[in-house]
């Protein structure tokens, strides 16, 4: 058996769960998320935790059943804690702005660069190269964060663009000056 898969969820104070066949849905502090579960895979409350089981021990099983109990953690966790997915921006003249609900990405093309959060997702700028993205479904905080960076990823050779914070960028070496062939 799955060793993710088999361990019970706790559910805090203040969040509720309702599990109608495969439809899920936590309710908490922070909001609402629904999901549904493939149909091999059974979830079942027990006061206040959360089981997870699967219909069999076929191999396709097998791999949801750990998958389905770490999203339906991450739901947990999120509304009651939230994600965030902090970003960093290298380069001399790069910066972000937020007007709005808009974020507004300079970072070298001939144009700004906009980005309009989903509902639920909340962007901060709080200093001109460093991005927040909050919300309480991490699908969706990690997947903007990641469209983010995509706008200009960072470059080997002097490290410019739009990183996750702490991120470390493998530096090149560029080209060397030698003797020309005669």
């Amino acid at each position: 058996m799955s060793r993710i898969g088999r361990k019970p969820i706790p559910i805090p104070p203040g969040v509720q769960v309702a599990v109608a066949g495969n439809r899920v849905t936590v309710t908490g502090p922070k909001g609402k998320l629904e999901r549904e579960f493939p149909a091999g895979i059974k979830i079942e409350q027990d006061g206040q935790l959360l089981l997870v089981k699967r219909c069999s021990d076929e191999p396709y099983y097998r791999a949801l059943h750990g998958l389905s109990r770490t999203l339906l953690n991450n739901m947990i966790l999120g509304v009651t804690q939230g994600w965030v997915r902090k970003l960093e921006i290298v380069g001399v003249g790069y910066r972000a702005a937020k007007q709005g609900d808009k974020l507004v990405l300079s970072v070298g093309f001939s144009h700004p660069v906009e980005f309009e959060p989903p509902p639920g997702i909340e962007i901060e700028v709080p200093a001109p190269n460093r991005i927040v993205v909050k919300g309480i479904d991490k699908e969706l905080v990690g997947h903007l964060a990641a469209n983010i960076r995509n706008v200009y990823k960072p470059e080997p050779y002097k490290g410019k663009g739009i990183r996750y914070e702490g991120e470390v960028v493998r530096h090149k070496a560029g080209k060397t000056a030698g003797k020309g062939k005669k």
